[in-house]
């Protein structure tokens, strides 16, 4: 499976951003979805992931409550909606997709280029 996040850019602290994550190849409901992000300095690090039908989701602590992970199958797309941005949500951030259904950190096995978001104070 190929994966293609979007949506990135520049907000102002407590402004709301949507990434896209756009699948294509193998079927999409096979996968566990997932994304992480990485600032500058820093290892990369789990956000949030959904299970293949959207019927599970799980947070970080440091985005639960702010940030939403869904999915629609008929749209091969994944979102992470992104509310009440703070500047150290400044990152690249990825998806990625899993086989299994509730995969950890580092079960997944696909990845796509990421997306920048900058958060301003």
């Amino acid at each position: 499976v190929q994966l293609q996040a979007s949506g990135g850019g520049l907000v102002q602290a407590g402004g709301s951003l949507r990434l896209s994550c756009a699948a294509s190849g193998r079927s999409f409901s096979s996968y566990a979805m997932g994304w992480f992000r990485q600032a500058p300095g820093k290892e990369r690090e789990f956000v949030a992931r959904i299970s293949r039908v959207g019927s599970s989701t799980y947070y970080a602590d440091s985005v639960k409550g702010r940030f939403t992970i869904s999915r629609d199958n008929a749209k091969n797309t994944a979102y992470l909606q992104m509310n009440s941005l703070r500047p150290e949500d400044t990152a690249v951030y990825y998806c990625a997709a899993s086989y299994r259904n509730y995969p950890s950190a580092h079960e997944y096995d696909y990845w796509g280029p990421g997306t920048q978001v900058t958060v301003s104070s």
